[in-house]
C-alpha cells in the first residue's frame, strides 16, 4: 500500500442510494434477474449492508441442494462472492468507474451447510481503500475479502477468501 493513501469517504449519497435500492426486495430481484440470474434462481439474498461490511444469505432448497442433503458448494460461492461484491460495487458507485474481477478463491468447509446460511464480509474499508488507490493512481490493486458463512444457530460452516482486483478505467 502506498503510504500516503487518500481519504475513502466512509459513506457518499451514491453508496447511500446504491445500499437502499440493494436493500429493496424488487429491486434487488431485478438487478439479480438481469445481471446474476443463477444468484437470483439460487434465492440470494442481501440482508444487510453498510460501508464496512454486508451480509448476503442463501437457503437450503430444491436449486441449492447436492445430493448430500447440503448446500452446492457453488452456491454456497455465490453468496460469500455476492458479500464482498456489494461493498465492491457500492464503492464503485461512489465515483469514476473501476473494473473489478475476482483472481482468487479459497474456501474452507467446517460443518454441513442445511438451512439458511449467511455470508458476512466485514471488508468495506479495505475495498473502498483500494478503489481509491486505484481511482488516484491509475494502477491496479488486489483485495484478499473474507467471507464467513454462518448457520442459523450460529455455527461456522465456511470460510470463503475472495481475492477481488480493482483498476480505474481511463
Amino acid at each position: 500500500m502506498m503510504s500516503s493513501s487518500p481519504v475513502v469517504p466512509a459513506d457518499t449519497p451514491q453508496a447511500a442510494a446504491f445500499r437502499r435500492a440493494i436493500q429493496n426486495p424488487l429491486k434487488l430481484r431485478l438487478f439479480m434477474l438481469r445481471s446474476l440470474p443463477m444468484a437470483y434462481l439460487a434465492g440470494l439474498r442481501v440482508r444487510d449492508v453498510t460501508p464496512e461490511q454486508a451480509t448476503v444469505t442463501v437457503p437450503y432448497k430444491y436449486l441449492t441442494k447436492n445430493p448430500f442433503r447440503s448446500i452446492y458448494f457453488a452456491c454456497l460461492s455465490m453468496a460469500a462472492e455476492m458479500a464482498s461484491g456489494v461493498l465492491a460495487l457500492m464503492h464503485i458507485s461512489s465515483g469514476s468507474p473501476v473494473s473489478m474481477l475476482v483472481t482468487g478463491l479459497e474456501a474452507e468447509f467446517m460443518k454441513k451447510a442445511v438451512g439458511l446460511i449467511s455470508f458476512t464480509s466485514f471488508d468495506g474499508a479495505r475495498i473502498g481503500q483500494a478503489i481509491a488507490e486505484s481511482r488516484a493512481t491509475g494502477e491496479g490493486r488486489t483485495v484478499v475479502c473474507t467471507s464467513t458463512g454462518t448457520d442459523q444457530a450460529g455455527d461456522m460452516v465456511a470460510i470463503f477468501r475472495i481475492t477481488w482486483s480493482f483498476r480505474a478505467k481511463r
